[in-house]
Formats: C-alpha cells, structure tokens, sequence
C-alpha cells in the first residue's frame, strides 16, 4: 500500500492571549500509519489536535485535511476528546452515542436506517460493548466510557482518527483491544493520530512518533525519532521518571 499525505501542517503557531502554545510546527501525516502524539504536560499536543480540527484558532500557518479545508471534510474526521471533556451525565445511552458517528452523513431531519443500525452494532461487538447498548453514558466504568467514543468514532467510517488521550482510566485488556483496532485500521489505510503518555508503549504501538514541547522536537518513524536523545530534548528536567522505559 503507497502512503499518501492525509494531513499538511505547514507553520503552525497557537498563542492562548499572550502565551504562545505551540510555534512553526511542520507536520506531512500520510494515511496508514499509527502516530504517537508524545511530550510533557503543556506542551501543546491537544491544541495541535484542536488546531488541525477548527476547534480553535491559530495565529500563523496553514493545514490542509483530505487536501481541503477542515470543513469541507469533516464528517472523514472522527475525534475521540479526553474525557473530562464530556458530560457524563448527558440523559443518553450507549446506543445514543454511537449512533451520532452516523449523523454526518444525514440530511437534516433524514432518520437513521437500518443499515446505520447495522454499523454501529458492529461497532460495539469490535468494542465488546453490546451487552451495554441500553445503559446511561455515566453509569459506565471509564473504560466502557472510553470504548463508547471509539465505537462513535467506528460507526463514522472516517478515514482519519484523532484520539486524544484514549487510554486514561482503562485496564490493560481494553488498552491492548483499543490498540489492535487501531492497528487494523491504519493497514486499512486510515490515519490515526493519538495522544499518549506512557512512554514505556511507545515503541510497541506506534510506528510513527510526533514529539512535542511547544516545537516539534521530532518526526518520523519510532525507530528513528523515539530516541534518549530526543526525549530529553523534550521532556528535559522531567526525564528522570523515564529511567524505568528502557529507551536506548
């Protein structure tokens, strides 16, 4: 399979009022691939995945999507945000929410179909979330909580997947499932795109590192880019808690 640039960032700059986040970051993101969105707290990985998505303005720069604007493209998008990000307790149930990943490809009023049905059913059996269809979002554990907004982002049949953060509060097994979906996706020719912080997984479920700290510290494949030399350029005080990774 040939890769192709989903994604062209080209000088990104993000100020919050006087503080600048993020500066002249340059990112080509071509389908197929896993990328592990890496670096310290503060150091702009959700806003580069707010920036890219419009959800909010840069200073400087331009992105391109798909080759177009990010709302010329939207519905191929599927954003899975942290969690504290949503309500909780928000009177809807599994169901509900999945089938939201197929409301992008609706006319205003359009009723859902059976064949909408269908998808989000697959969806929550790739998640093992089927038994839940009929429960309330926020009487799930965080780890069901995390696999609804995958299966969301399943039943969109996007081709590029944003996940900020996904495995917070899951236990391994759904960790390694979420990981595997993943992996399937991108040999599809999908490009996905999460935000992660346990440096010891790394090397084992990325093939492409994104590595930030306000800059781009490095970009490229995990072999090539998920270095000692690299991560204490990023992290840089804070690189004794990396002692227990094993990175060479």
């Amino acid at each position: 399979m040939v890769s192709k640039t989903h994604i062209d960032v080209t000088g990104l700059s993000v100020s919050y009022g006087s503080k600048r986040v993020l500066t002249n970051v340059h990112l080509n993101i071509e389908s197929g691939n896993v990328y592990g969105v890496i670096g310290p707290n503060g150091a702009g990985k959700s806003t580069l995945f707010k920036s890219i998505l419009g959800l909010i303005e840069y200073s400087q720069g331009k992105v391109e999507v798909l080759g177009d604007d990010i709302d010329d493209v939207r519905k191929q998008i599927a954003y899975v945000p942290q969690k504290d990000e949503v309500d909780w307790q928000f009177p809807a149930t599994v169901l509900d929410i999945v089938l939201l990943g197929r409301y992008p490809y609706k006319k205003i009023l359009q009723r859902l179909n059976a064949n909408d049905k269908a998808i989000a059913a697959d969806a929550m059996e790739q998640l093992g979330i089927s038994h839940l269809a009929n429960r309330q979002i926020g009487q799930l554990s965080g780890g069901q909580q995390q696999r609804v907004f995958l299966a969301r982002a399943l039943c969109q049949e996007a081709k590029v997947f944003f996940l900020d953060e996904p495995f917070v509060g899951v236990d391994i097994t759904t960790e390694e499932r979420i990981i595997s979906i993943l992996k399937k996706l991108a040999n599809e020719g999908k490009t996905i795109l999460v935000v992660h912080h346990d440096l010891s997984t790394v090397s084992e479920y990325f093939n492409k590192v994104i590595l930030l700290n306000q800059r781009l510290i490095a970009f490229g494949d995990t072999a090539d880019v998920f270095t000692e030399e690299n991560i204490a350029k990023a992290y840089g005080a804070q690189l004794t808690i990396l002692h227990k990774t094993g990175l060479r």
